[in-house]
């Protein structure tokens, strides 16, 4: 199959879905593989070393969607690669429809089959290439946030971690998947007082074991408006798979909050699950609401695009060559992914969503 690999074109992104070595492998197997000029740059990867590996290297953004079969992307297909989009494609990549309906119809309008990342879904309901991104939001969550509690930043001036004779920051965070745990293992490692909410006590339990200083909590509603008011940052990491995700912090709970406090949204891609959320990029990635900084850029692991792009393609590359060969929708994990197919809006998520 002719696989693309498109440069990203959402502001700041810099991963690349498949690494050199990756493309090797699946030109080994019998693909051929075009990568646009530059798209490994950002995530250190040149277009020699794509070359090497086998891959052709294609001049312009469009001649890689004129030139394949399988397009092979990170991000949501951004307005002008709408236009480049064909029936016959098959896009492979994060979508996040639920949030996203206009998008939705769109896809559907091409006619295209899509493929998203967030929805390829194991028996288990293991989602299998959302979770090293889930990884790294939840650290960049925690990572971005500590800076934004800083007075240049409009924070508040705290000190996370705190000192002898300064108080400890508390930390909420709203989930206990890849992207929460993520955040809470950070967070309890800077010193910080951190509260975690989630429904699964088996998660809870390992929350719990994270430290002394981590309390794991069932979210009941007093409870969580309680924790959110004395919050110093409260990170939201609510993923209900295929659909938008559910407000569980409303404005009047970040009313109560202090000024100078700071949100991040992870949930941001599935629509946010804190009230006061709105999209934002890495370009212009805060603005303030009731007070609090809020921080909720769409595509947080594209800060850190080497990392990410190493995670990223290392899950993608069984996934992409099964995609690229006969019957791979009679695989339960890809077909479970398929968002839109032909016209038709094929998860059961999306169908009830858009319903």
């Amino acid at each position: 199959m002719r696989i693309g690999i498109p440069g990203e074109v959402k502001p700041l992104e810099g991963r690349i879905a498949l690494l050199p070595d990756a493309c090797r492998h699946l030109i080994d197997a019998g693909h051929s593989i075009m990568v646009e000029q530059g798209a490994g740059v950002l995530s250190g990867y040149s277009d020699t070393l794509y070359q090497e590996a086998g891959a052709r290297i294609a001049a312009t953004h469009a001649g890689v969607f004129t030139e394949s079969e399988l397009i092979v992307k990170v991000k949501e297909p951004q307005p002008e690669e709408l236009e480049l989009l064909q029936p016959e494609h098959c896009l492979f990549s994060f979508l996040h429809l639920a949030a996203e309906p206009a998008l939705a119809e769109r896809l559907q309008a091409i006619g295209l089959t899509a493929v998203g990342f967030e929805t390829v879904e194991e028996d288990n309901g293991n989602l299998p290439i959302l979770a090293p991104m889930s990884d790294i939001a939840g650290r960049i969550a925690v990572q971005v946030a500590t800076t934004l509690l800083h007075s240049p930043h409009g924070g508040k001036g705290q000190l996370l971690g705190g000192i002898p004779a300064a108080d400890r920051g508390n930390v909420v965070i709203i989930g206990a998947g890849n992207a929460g745990g993520n955040a809470a293992l950070l967070a309890a490692a800077s010193g910080a007082q951190v509260t975690v909410f989630a429904r699964n006590r088996q998660r809870l339990a390992a929350m719990r074991a994270l430290g002394n200083n981590v309390t794991a909590l069932y979210p009941y509603k007093a409870a969580l408006e309680k924790a959110v008011a004395s919050a110093d940052i409260v990170i939201g990491a609510v993923l209900k798979t295929g659909y938008q995700a559910p407000h569980i912090v409303n404005r009047e709970m970040v009313r109560q909050m202090e000024p100078g406090s700071v949100i991040v949204d992870i949930s941001v891609d599935q629509g946010g699950c804190i009230e006061t959320t709105r999209p934002t990029t890495w370009d212009n990635p805060t603005y303030i609401e009731e007070g609090v900084v809020h921080f909720t850029v769409t595509n947080m692991p594209g800060a850190v695009p080497r990392s990410a792009s190493q995670a990223l393609s290392a899950v993608l590359t069984p996934y992409v060559q099964a995609i690229a060969g006969p019957d791979w929708k009679a695989l339960k994990p890809l077909s479970r992914g398929i968002n839109i197919e032909a016209g038709t809006v094929r998860h059961p998520a999306l169908k009830e969503t858009f319903a």
